[in-house]
Parts: C-alpha cells; structure tokens; sequence
C-alpha cells in the first residue's frame, strides 16, 4: 500500500535538535531529506538502527542528503543517544507538543506515546518521494535507504 504523503508536498517541521539548535525542512530546501521516526532512545531495535546510520557515511556525508531522526525523547534523551553511541547526525526532538510531528506525517501511536517506525525520503523541493512504515518491532535495512536515496540522488 502507497503511503498518502507520497508525491505530496511534505509536512513542515521545526524540531530541536540534540544540540538545542532548531533544524527545519524550511531552512533545508534544496536538500533531500532521509527522515527517520524511532520509537524510543536506548531502546534495541532503535540503538540498532542508529548505529547503522553512524555506521553508513555514504547516506550522512552526502552533499546533497541530510539524515534527521526523529523522536518523542527530550533533547536530553537524545543528547545522551548521541553521546554514548557518538552518533554525529541530527537526533531531533517531537516532545512538546508531544508527538506533532509525528502526527503530520501519521506514525504517532497515542495510545503508546511514540512514533512509530516511519521513513520518509524527501526530495530537493519538498515532496515527499518514498515513504514506508514498518510494524512495531521489525527494523529498517539501512540498504532500503541506499537504494531510494540511489534512485532519487544517484
């Protein structure tokens, strides 16, 4: 099943960052966006999928690709994710209003209080281009990344 946001214009966001600084698809225009919903900080499946992304300079060292994960942790949560797993990327934070974000781009699960696993490949000038959500539990490929991002960016 095709996600609705596809081929639409994507939702805007301005998030807090781990570093306090506020990152928006607004000040990335031009840039394609690889974002990436995670439950919870700390979590397995989450760590696992965060050390895949550190571990994957050809998707964070791109020109002309930001990375930007997204979560309900606060930005000292998300400080400490980074810290310990010395993840360089930008960890951003969906806390307060708790989930908005989330919300926009339909993978907040209220009755849990997280996003879900939702990945959005957004392109130069803000449409979304691919989008999957995964079920509670299972963990993205970091290659299904390399390949849409191959795909859209070569």
């Amino acid at each position: 099943m095709t996600n609705p946001l596809v081929g639409k214009p994507a939702p805007e966001l301005a998030l807090t960052d781990q570093n306090g600084r506020t990152v928006s698809l607004a000040d990335l225009r031009g840039t394609a966006i690889l974002l990436v919903f995670v439950p919870f900080a700390f979590s397995d499946t989450c760590t696992n999928e965060l050390v895949d992304l550190r571990d994957a300079p050809d998707l964070l060292e791109r020109d002309d690709l930001k990375v930007l994960v997204v979560s309900c942790d606060s930005i000292y949560v998300l400080k400490a994710w980074a810290d310990t797993h010395q993840y360089r990327g930008a960890l951003l934070s969906d806390f307060w209003p708790h989930g908005d974000i989330s919300r926009d781009y339909g993978v907040f699960n209220p009755r849990k209080g997280l996003a879900t696993r939702g990945t959005f490949l957004i392109d130069a000038d803000g449409v979304v281009r691919w989008a999957v959500v995964n079920p509670t539990g299972e963990a993205r490929d970091v290659d299904d990344y390399r390949r849409e991002v191959t795909a859209l960016l070569g």
